[in-house]
């Protein structure tokens, strides 16, 4: 009962939500162009500040692991993130 009480207020907080969007009529245009929206697919993580990241090759990756590995990062993380494992 709890559960279907629940369900039905999240469904009408759902449905009203759009009722609050404000429309901008050309009247109302704002100043500057908005940011560009980045549609990420399901699953897909994008940064917060909506900037898209350029995914690394594998060479880079080894680059990063050779270079955290001499001045000490891996082991650090190791010790203290990892202590447990």
């Amino acid at each position: 009962m709890k559960t279907m009480m629940i369900a039905l207020a999240f469904a009408g907080l759902a449905t009203t939500g759009s009722a609050f969007a404000q429309s901008t009529t050309p009247a109302q245009a704002p100043a500057q162009a908005p940011a560009p929206v980045i549609v990420a697919q399901a699953g897909q993580w994008v940064p917060p500040d909506g900037q898209t990241i350029a995914p690394k090759t594998r060479a880079e990756v080894y680059q990063d692991l050779v270079k955290s590995e001499q001045d000490g990062q891996l082991d650090y993380l190791n010790r203290t993130l990892y202590w447990h494992h």
